[in-house]
C-alpha cells in the first residue's frame, strides 16, 4: 500500500505573544503531518534568520520561531505558511512589545478630581477657562465632554448627542457650551462645534472656527457651510473681552484613522492652528479611540505609554499637524462601557490637567499684556 501525503493542516494554534523589551518570544506550532515545509514571514515580508537574533526550527511536526532579546522592532505580525504537494496553510500571531514606560499618569483619579476643583483662575480678568473642541465627524468631540462629566459627576453622563465615525453626519448642529461639574461649579467650559467635513457638505466654514477662538460667536450660532457668520449678524459678538476668547485649542483627532483623514481637511486644520498661532493660542491634540488602534492598550489601558503603536500614532499626529510630542494627549472615552472606569477617568484627567494649566497660563499671558498696554 502506498504513502499517501496529506493537505497541509495546522493542529494547535499559532499564539499572539506579548513581552517586554528585552525578553525572548518564542512561537510555536505542530501541523499534522511531517512532510511538508515551513517558510515564517514578518508583516508579509519572508523573514531571515540572523545569527544570534532569531532562529527557525522544525522537529518532525512541530516549528518554532524563536527571537531572543525582543526590541521594538520586532513588534509585528509573524507568519507561520505551511507547504507541501498537497497544498499550503498559514496561520498568524500578532507579537507586541512593551516598551519601557516614557510618560507617566497618577492612576489615582481622587488627587486629581481634588485639585481641579480647589483650582483657581490666576487672573481676575476671567472666570472661566475656555476650551474649544475641533475635529473630523466621529472623532469624539461631543464624547469628550461626556466622558469629563461622567468623571465629576460620579456616574455615567450622556448629555452631548455622538456621532459614529461611519454616520457622516454631525449631531452639533449650534455653537454649544458645556459647563463641569454639578451646576457647572468648576471654572471650565467646553465649546462644540460641528464636525469638520467638506464646507459644501455640510461642514463648519473655518472663519467661523477663527471667529469663534477670538470670542466673536455667541451661544446658539447656527453653522452655515456656505455663509460665515458677518458682523451684522445677532450672533456675533463685536467687542469680545478676555472672558469671552478661547483659551485652548483642543483638536481631537481619531488614533484608528489618523492615516484616513483627507488632506483637505488637514489643510482646514491648519489653517485654524495658524491662526491660533499668531493669537499665542495654547494647542493641543486628544487623540481618541486609542483602544481601535493598539491591542495592548485596549486589554490594558494603564500600559497606554508602554505602546509602541501608540507612540507612533502620536508622532503621525505630530507631524501631520505640527502639534509637539508633549502637547499630544491620548484619551479613552466612554462609548460601551455602563460603568465608571477609573483607568479612563485618570488619563482623562491627566490630559484635562495639563489643558487647565495650560489655558490658565495664557490668560495671565494676556492679562499682563493688556495691563502693560495701558500704561
Amino acid at each position: 500500500m502506498g504513502f499517501s501525503m496529506s493537505k497541509p493542516e495546522f493542529v494547535t494554534v499559532l499564539a499572539d505573544q506579548h513581552v517586554k523589551i528585552g525578553e525572548d518570544v518564542i512561537l510555536r506550532c505542530e501541523a499534522n503531518t511531517e512532510e511538508l515545509t515551513g517558510t515564517w514571514e514578518k508583516n508579509g515580508l519572508k523573514l531571515d534568520c540572523i545569527q544570534d537574533k532569531n532562529s527557525m526550527t522544525q522537529a518532525g511536526r512541530s516549528f518554532v520561531l524563536e527571537i531572543r532579546n525582543a526590541e521594538e522592532g520586532d513588534e509585528g505580525n509573524y507568519t507561520l505558511i505551511l507547504r507541501n504537494k498537497k497544498g499550503e496553510a498559514s496561520r498568524s500571531a500578532l507579537v507586541t512589545v512593551e516598551q519601557n514606560e516614557w510618560r507617566t499618569v497618577e492612576w489615582n483619579q481622587e488627587a486629581m478630581i481634588d485639585a481641579l476643583k480647589a483650582f483657581k483662575i490666576s487672573s481676575e480678568k476671567a472666570d472661566t477657562l475656555h476650551f474649544l473642541l475641533y475635529g473630523p465627524i466621529g472623532s469624539g468631540k461631543s464624547s469628550i465632554i461626556n466622558t469629563i462629566n461622567t468623571i465629576f459627576k460620579g456616574r455615567l453622563f450622556i448629555n452631548c448627542l455622538t456621532a459614529s465615525d461611519k454616520s457622516g453626519t454631525s449631531y452639533t448642529k449650534r455653537y454649544e457650551k458645556s459647563e463641569i461639574g454639578e451646576d457647572g461649579l468648576l471654572p471650565f467650559t467646553f465649546h462644540d462645534v460641528r464636525g469638520l467635513q467638506k464646507e459644501d457638505q455640510g461642514g463648519v466654514h473655518t472663519h467661523d472656527i477663527i471667529s469663534a477662538l477670538k470670542g466673536h460667536v455667541k451661544e446658539g450660532y447656527v453653522f452655515n457651510p456656505i455663509i460665515k457668520l458677518t458682523e451684522d449678524n445677532k450672533y456675533y459678538n463685536k467687542d469680545p473681552s478676555l472672558n469671552d476668547q478661547i483659551h485652548c485649542l483642543v483638536n481631537i483627532i481619531p488614533a484608528d484613522t489618523i492615516s484616513m483623514i483627507k488632506d483637505d481637511f488637514i489643510q482646514h486644520m491648519k489653517k485654524v492652528r495658524e491662526e491660533a498661532s499668531s493669537m499665542g493660542l495654547p494647542q493641543v491634540i486628544f487623540m481618541t479611540r486609542v483602544d481601535r488602534a493598539c491591542p495592548l492598550t485596549k486589554r490594558d489601558l494603564r500600559s497606554i505609554y508602554k505602546s509602541r503603536k501608540i507612540k507612533e500614532k502620536m508622532r503621525e499626529c505630530s507631524v501631520g499637524l505640527g502639534v509637539p510630542m508633549n502637547c499630544i494627549f491620548p484619551v479613552w472615552n466612554y462609548h460601551e462601557e455602563t460603568e465608571i472606569k477609573e483607568e479612563i477617568n485618570c488619563l482623562m484627567l491627566h490630559a484635562l490637567t495639563k489643558i487647565v494649566h495650560f489655558a490658565d497660563d495664557y490668560i495671565v499671558k494676556c492679562s499682563e499684556k493688556q495691563t502693560s498696554s495701558k500704561k
